[in-house]
């Protein structure tokens, strides 16, 4: 009966109150002791709140790092490896090359981590190439549909030396390369002019941002990244 008393006054003082009242536990009389407090509340809405809510978020960030971290360490094909291999695939210009995780969207096609290049075919035409990072075997490929910009980027690399494996091969020097993607106003960085955008990954500094001249080849900090905004690794890397 003292039990019962108990769970009424907290249940009546949570819904008159409409303020957060902490529920306890009782064993029944007052001889028994109670139980342990539970990390539990009821919420003005009714709801009932974890008070560990905050640390899984935290969590997810840690475990998304190491995940990225893995992918890297695990790819034993490069970014200019998987481009190459895309385009003995399907020939025309590489625009860009991903480093994908692996997809949990249940087409087994793209189940496992994968490079994905994007080539700008001949007849205008674009196509995604997936290639294993492990072993540099093409997993698939497939028609993208028409872009609006296949004028720009072709105006964009007309007349360049510096293709997407190039950039990729001059930034190798700053980390382990992730992702090339070809800039083709600048918009990004502000300048206007048309450059390669290089991601690396390495230990102890995690995601950097480069840019890659493609007349030149040269390799300068991505300045739209405010973490690189002061670095003075602007020279190029010579292979």
């Amino acid at each position: 009966m003292r039990r019962n008393i108990v769970i009424a006054a907290v249940t009546a003082a949570a819904l008159i109150g409409g303020g957060t009242a902490t529920a306890l536990a009782t064993t029944g009389d007052d001889d028994r002791g109670t139980a342990p407090r539970a990390d539990v509340s009821v919420s003005d809405d009714g709801g009932v709140r974890d008070e560990a809510d905050g640390q899984g978020d935290d969590a997810a960030g840690e475990r998304d790092d190491r995940d990225d971290a893995d992918r890297v360490s695990s790819a034993k094909v490069t970014a200019a490896e998987a481009i190459a291999a895309a385009l003995r695939e399907t020939p025309g210009t590489a625009v860009s090359a991903d480093l994908d995780a692996a997809d949990d969207d249940g087409d087994d096609r793209r189940e496992r981590a994968a490079w994905e290049v994007d080539v700008l075919a001949g007849d205008g035409t674009w196509h995604s190439v997936r290639i294993d990072p492990g072993t540099g075997k093409v997993l698939g490929s497939h028609r993208d549909g028409d872009e609006d910009d296949t004028a720009e980027v072709r105006a964009a690399l007309k007349g360049t030396s510096v293709d997407a494996a190039d950039a990729a091969r001059a930034a190798a020097g700053k980390g382990a390369v992730t992702s090339v993607d070809l800039d083709d106003d600048g918009d990004d960085d502000g300048d206007g002019r048309a450059a390669w955008e290089v991601e690396t990954r390495t230990d102890g500094k995690g995601e950097q941002d480069w840019r890659v001249d493609p007349g030149t080849g040269k390799v300068t900090a991505d300045r739209s990244d405010s973490d690189d905004s002061g670095s003075d690794d602007s020279g190029s890397d010579d292979d």
